[in-house]
């Protein structure tokens, strides 16, 4: 079990569920890092007494330090300050859970230090997994999943002693609030649909991209930057009961799948004990009580967003980084209300072919691309129709 853990995105469903876990486990909390939300912050330093609190902007961080001008504990700020928590010397394992490309600095940063990475922050490997996972193994650092996709993976692959023996790995995936439709359907949907996932309780970003099936692209990328799998060995099914979490198919025929309830302090708990595993006080499924398990190609047509996902899987390059950047910034732009939800993946294959590959990007390319993405598709929503038939 961890000796201490640095939360990066501690007010975050992640981060709750982290910390959950954290006080189950009695595993103590030397940084906690967040974007704005004070109250919530103040309230997880004052039960955890953290030694470092970090906040993205400097006023709420200002406020912050005066709230808690009592306590023994250093608040900082900015991306500077976010770096530092996740450097900390008295931190055992970091748990990156920062959404978007908010928390790859900051996840690098505890990658050179050498630290476990507890990884619930796909962006990191989607925009620069090839970089980061070279660090870490020049760093002699430890990345362990949290997303219950890779979570299922890593466990499947338990045990496996030549990777050589591994023909594919299956992505398990819902299907998201859509499932079914047409395209011309889900032109028509709102926010408010979006935001209706039929089994897991997430933040806005990533549930909206769960109703596109961006997210399952993503973990695509991600599952095969972690793995060091080619895209022809990555498969992706759709699983609406959110039973099995992936799996991993041998040369041999044998299919091994992770089961459990679509529940994230699973994961959460294996990362952070892991090679052991901690007692949980929550049900395990009931397997008696288990809806029939049924699967089902997803539909690519109707769904271009994992498309388009796999496509800058198999270019590779700075792609990724594209792709990613014009989602964060379709995606925000339909929280806002400002497109529809059609309108997201065309933003996004259009920032995607108009920015130019670097294969073998630094980190400052990938930083580059990703502005460049985020303006392209800022660009474009101010000319652009709204799409609603």
């Amino acid at each position: 079990m961890t000796k201490a853990i640095s939360l990066l995105g501690s007010t975050g469903s992640i981060g709750r569920q982290t910390l959950d876990v954290c006080q189950e486990l009695g595993i103590p909390v030397a940084a906690l890092a967040a974007r704005s939300n004070v109250d919530l912050l103040e309230q997880q330093v004052r039960q955890f007494r953290p030694h470092l609190a970090a906040l993205w902007e400097l006023e709420p961080a200002m406020e912050l330090a005066r709230r808690l001008s009592g306590l023994d504990v250093k608040v900082v700020y900015g991306l500077p300050g976010v770096i530092e928590a996740a450097a900390l010397p008295e931190s055992g394992t970091v748990v990156a859970a920062m959404v978007g490309m908010a928390g790859l600095q900051p996840t690098l940063a505890a990658v050179r230090q050498g630290k476990r990475i507890a990884l619930a922050n796909k962006e990191t490997l989607v925009c620069a997994g090839e970089l980061v996972m070279e660090t870490a193994r020049a760093c002699g650092a430890e990345i362990i999943p949290v997303d219950s996709e890779h979570s299922a993976i890593f466990q499947c692959l338990q045990g496996c002693r030549d990777r050589a023996e591994v023909k594919r790995l299956i992505l398990t995936c819902s299907g998201g609030p859509f499932f079914g439709m047409s395209r011309a359907e889900l032109a028509h949907k709102t926010r408010a649909d979006a935001l209706r996932h039929p089994n897991w309780t997430m933040g806005e970003k990533i549930t909206v991209d769960c109703a596109t099936l961006m997210n399952k692209g993503l973990e695509y990328i991600e599952a095969m930057r972690l793995f060091d799998v080619p895209p022809e060995q990555m498969g992706v099914v759709i699983h609406r009961q959110s039973i099995i979490h992936s799996m991993v198919e041998y040369r041999d025929g044998a299919v091994l799948a992770q089961m459990g309830t679509p529940d994230m302090r699973l994961p959460i708990r294996y990362a952070l004990t892991y090679p052991n595993r901690a007692p949980a006080p929550q049900p395990p499924l009931d397997l008696l009580s288990c809806p029939p398990l049924t699967f089902q190609p997803p539909d690519l047509q109707a769904f271009p967003c994992l498309r388009l996902a796999m496509d800058c899987a198999r270019t590779g390059g700075s792609s990724c980084a594209a792709l990613n950047g014009a989602n964060e910034a379709a995606v925000g732009l339909f929280l806002e209300e400002r497109i529809s939800f059609g309108q997201i993946p065309e933003l996004v294959e259009h920032a995607v072919n108009t920015i130019p590959v670097i294969l073998n990007p630094s980190l400052e390319d990938i930083l580059e691309t990703d502005r460049r993405a985020r303006e392209t598709v800022c660009r474009l929503s101010r000319t652009a129709p709204q799409n609603n038939s």
